[in-house]
């Protein structure tokens, strides 16, 4: 009998990044079922580079508040370890992330040039979005890309398995610049990187920017078949 796909498929469909959490406690025995078959996730000599640090209650409060009033200061000297963007934006991808932000941005009636409200929108990743769970992600800085690109592979398998039992995700890079917090705050090794952030929770049905639809690209925009 042919395997059906259609639950895998689902899946994959309906995960996106939300960015309004209900209140709802997330019992800590989903969030290790979840880490525990995302560790599954395929990495070069089976190196599981990967380090998570959970973040709930009193913990979560510590990072949240440290964060917001190094951002609210408008500190200086926050700049992440590792470039995650192009220096410089280029087509097609620079029409892609204005595309996104302006659309997240129209949902919440943000107006062009409104950067008070722009920055309060940015605080809200210092805050998990108000997820009751927060993830922390980090990496041995001695490894090569591979690991990194194993990386992406766990962290995929982390937001699907959440998915798959009704929870939502959103990865998040805006907490690299301030690794140093992070790692004062859940006391990093002295080779421990930060990789990125990840609020988990329950979405808030009712919150206008969970409604936000991003596009894919078409296949024949990044596929090349070669019979």
């Amino acid at each position: 009998m042919d395997a059906d796909p259609t639950p895998v498929d689902a899946v994959m469909a309906g995960r996106h990044c939300v960015r309004a959490f209900l209140p709802r406690e997330v019992p800590r025995q989903v969030v290790e079922d979840i880490l525990a078959v995302a560790r599954r996730a395929p990495s070069g000599t089976n190196l599981q580079p990967w380090r998570v640090h959970v973040l709930t209650g009193a913990t979560r409060s510590r990072l949240v508040d440290a964060v917001c009033a190094a951002y609210d200061a408008e500190a200086p000297g926050h700049t992440a370890e590792y470039d995650y963007y192009p220096a410089e934006f280029f087509e097609p991808y620079l029409a892609r992330r204005r595309k996104i932000g302006w659309g997240l941005y129209g949902l919440l009636g943000i107006a062009k040039g409104d950067t008070a409200r722009m920055r309060a929108q940015m605080r809200r990743n210092y805050q998990f979005f108000d997820a009751p769970v927060g993830l922390i992600f980090s990496i041995d800085r001695r490894m090569g890309r591979g690991g990194w690109l194993d990386y992406g592979m766990f962290l995929q398998n982390v937001m699907l398995a959440a998915r798959a039992r009704g929870l939502d995700t959103c990865p998040q890079v805006a907490w690299l610049d301030y690794h140093r917090i992070i790692g004062e705050v859940l006391g990093f090794g002295p080779q421990e990187m930060l990789v990125c952030g990840m609020s988990l929770g329950y979405a808030d049905p009712d919150a206008i920017e969970n409604t936000l639809a991003t596009e894919r690209a078409a296949l024949e925009e990044f596929v090349a078949f070669h019979e």
